[in-house]
């Protein structure tokens, strides 16, 4: 038996995100696929007194309207010194803030990576660690892509030898089950309800915020608030 899940890359993800990622053997970075403006790929939502706020990293997108998410580059690095601004002034008071400190603080300011895709991964790897998710995170490139949108995944299910395929519940819009059923590769999904609520700054409590948020809030006991680990 083997649990695999493919998704595409996200800047600094919500705690649901690493819950897919903990709930699969294997999880598949799906950047060959185009990369969406206004989207999870390159921006992020953090906790202030003013209510939510959105970090964005500015990206190349002018006249490339098909490039892949692997393709995509960042305008500046700028953006790394204003995220972490703000994120040090709105968690600088939070329990864990200087636990972690050193550790980001690193990530944005002592790193000069222009791809999204890689500075994704180097966030993604880190948080990963932190939470002690040990999962395989791999890339779509090392797979052979077909065309087809549900086609595509179970093709690279197959190549993984992958006998499940855990999904986000949005996708069960789109995706053909009986397309993996005929794989013999079951289809399920992750629920995202029903989290419990963790100290958190800044009433009234936000679940769908990036995961930086649990962990300045509530340290190395953040996987207490997350349902894979239950």
């Amino acid at each position: 038996m083997k649990k695999i899940a493919i998704l595409q890359s996200n800047y600094i993800p919500w705690k649901g995100y690493f819950d897919l990622i903990n709930s699969v053997d294997e999880f598949v970075l799906f950047d060959d696929m185009q990369f969406t403006k206004r989207d999870w790929r390159n921006r992020n939502k953090i906790k202030s007194p003013s209510g939510l706020l959105w970090l964005t990293i500015p990206v190349k997108v002018k006249g490339n309207y098909y490039q892949k998410i692997s393709e995509t580059e960042t305008r500046d690095n700028v953006w790394r010194e204003q995220h972490w601004k703000s994120i040090t002034h709105n968690y600088s008071r939070s329990r864990f803030f200087n636990e972690f400190k050193d550790l980001f603080q690193n990530l944005y300011l002592d790193q000069a990576e222009t791809s999204l895709s890689k500075i994704n991964y180097q966030f993604l790897i880190e948080i990963c660690r932190i939470l002690g998710i040990s999962t395989q995170i791999s890339w779509s490139k090392d797979y052979k892509i077909i065309s087809g949108k549900t086609e595509r995944l179970v093709e690279i299910c197959k190549q993984a030898g992958a006998t499940e395929y855990l999904s986000g519940p949005a996708a069960e819009d789109y995706i053909i089950r009986n397309l993996f059923e005929r794989e013999n590769i079951q289809v399920k999904y992750i629920s995202y309800t029903e989290y419990p609520e963790y100290t958190q700054l800044y009433p009234p409590f936000e679940h769908g915020v990036s995961i930086l948020d649990l962990i300045f809030n509530e340290g190395n006991h953040a996987y207490k608030f997350m349902k894979s680990f239950s």
